[in-house]
Order: C-alpha cells, then sequence, then structure tokens
C-alpha cells in the first residue's frame, strides 16, 4: 500500500532517451557542419540515425505507456500543453525564412546582396508559375487536411473506426503525393539553392515544409498502424490529436508559402 498510486500524475521512470537524443543531435550537427565543408556526409547520417532510433525507442515508451493507463486526464493535458509549445516553436522557425525572403524582396540592396541590383526576383531567375504545379499541390495539401479532420470526426463524434482508418489513408496518400509533385517541380527549377539569394530563400523554406509534410507523413502512417492495432478512443487519443495539429500546421505554412513565395515573390 505504500506505494500505491493516489494522484493522476505519472512518474517517469529514470531514462537514457534524453542524453542519447542530445548526443544524436550534437553528432548530426557537427557531420553536417563537416559535410559542408567537403569532408563527407558519413558523420552527419550517423547522427540522424542515432536522433531517429532515439524517436523511434522514446515514442515507443510513450505508447506502452498510453497503453498501461498512465495517460490520465491531468497528464493527457500537460502533453497537450507540451505539443502546443512545440508548434509555436516551428512557427518561429518558419518565420525565419519568410523573414528572409521579405527583407531581400523588399529591400534588394545590401551588403548581404550585392548581386540583386535592386530586383526581385534577380535578374536571370525564371520563378514557378504558382497557377499550375504549386497551385495542384496546394489543393492536394488541404484536401489530405480534410481527410485528417474527417478522420478525426470520425472518431471523436462517432466512434466510428472505419471511417477512421479510411480517412487516414486517404490522407497519407495525399501527402505522399505531395511529396513526389514537390520533388518533380524541384528537378525542373531554372535555378539553383546556391550562387544566388532567392534560389537559397526558396528552397530553405519550401525545403523545410517538404520534410515537415514527409515527418507529418510518417506520423499519420503511425496513428494508422496504431488504429490498426485498436488503439484510440473518442476519450484517449492524444496521439492522433498531436498527429491532426501537426498536420493542419503544415497546411496553414503550405498556404502563406504559396501566397507569399510563389505568387507574391514571383
Amino acid at each position: 500500500m505504500a506505494h500505491e498510486k493516489n494522484h493522476d500524475y505519472h512518474i517517469i521512470n529514470p531514462s537514457i532517451w534524453p542524453l542519447l537524443g542530445a548526443l544524436g543531435a550534437f553528432v548530426m550537427l557537427y557531420g553536417a557542419v563537416m559535410f559542408f565543408h567537403d569532408n563527407g556526409p558519413w558523420i552527419m547520417l550517423i547522427g540522424f540515425a542515432l536522433v531517429a532510433y532515439v524517436m523511434f525507442g522514446w515514442w515507443s515508451e510513450v505508447v506502452a505507456e498510453a497503453r498501461a493507463g498512465d495517460h490520465t486526464p491531468v497528464v493527457r493535458i500537460g502533453l497537450r500543453y507540451g505539443f502546443i509549445l512545440f508548434i509555436m516553436s516551428e512557427v518561429m522557425f518558419f518565420a525565419a525564412w519568410f523573414w528572409s525572403f521579405f527583407k531581400h524582396a523588399l529591400y534588394p540592396m545590401g551588403p548581404q546582396s550585392p548581386a540583386v541590383d535592386g530586383q526581385w526576383p534577380p535578374a536571370g531567375i525564371e520563378t514557378f508559375d504558382p497557377w499550375h504545379l504549386p497551385l495542384i499541390n496546394t489543393l492536394i495539401l488541404l484536401c489530405s487536411g480534410a481527410a485528417a479532420t474527417w478522420a478525426h470526426h470520425a472518431l471523436v463524434h462517432e466512434n466510428n473506426r472505419r471511417d477512421m482508418r479510411n480517412g487516414l489513408i486517404l490522407a497519407i496518400v495525399l501527402g505522399l503525393t505531395f511529396t513526389l509533385l514537390q520533388a518533380y517541380e524541384y528537378s525542373h527549377a531554372a535555378f539553383g539553392f546556391s550562387g544566388n539569394i532567392y534560389g537559397a530563400n526558396f528552397f530553405m523554406a519550401t525545403g523545410f515544409h517538404g520534410a515537415h509534410v514527409v515527418i507529418g507523413t510518417i506520423f499519420l502512417f503511425v496513428c494508422l498502424l496504431r488504429t490498426l492495432a485498436g488503439d484510440f478512443t473518442p476519450e484517449q487519443h492524444v496521439g492522433f490529436e498531436a498527429a491532426a495539429w501537426y498536420w493542419h500546421f503544415v497546411d496553414v505554412v503550405w498556404l502563406f508559402l504559396f501566397a507569399a513565395v510563389y505568387i507574391w515573390g514571383g
């Protein structure tokens, strides 16, 4: 009885994951710097593999805790707050790329961009037509977000696991389609990453968004696997809720990219 739990909090056991995650992030960052100095990508890839291993192991433990009933209402509130703070940090991350893009578009002269010569986009840059493939990709991503909302509504309001599964499958397929079309667009770009500030800003902003689409697609796929395994109830589905929030965040960022980079910036 002395060890009986009489509170709604989850006391986490000592874990090696934070230390391993920090180590993996350091190795990946150090390897990236070495890679940029033409020393090969292997150290960076080792760090990336370690980070991926930590993500898999750590989140597997979180899923096991949920199945064991450790995610009480109080714990679920904490998880939601934590994920909201994570999305806020992502907002500031993308704000940096928008800041850089708008700065060089509105003031295309200065010590950082003397080759722009007062013109935006810089002379010789052939931008993408926003009303062709970028518009199609916008519609695809919005439809994927609608499918994720359908899946969430099916679970929370109807407890309809079949529609939840179908909504997740549709969202994942559309997310993969977006990624393939984005890769196709990149392969036909008339400008490169280096040599001009427009290309650097374009590929950093849209490329990091593409990475988030890939991560979000994996997030939804994990939720699909958990759905097939019988996880999630209308009352307890924080993992799926976080995936839906993340996917809608990716949608909103793309709308700003489409409007600012493709339409206004082009």
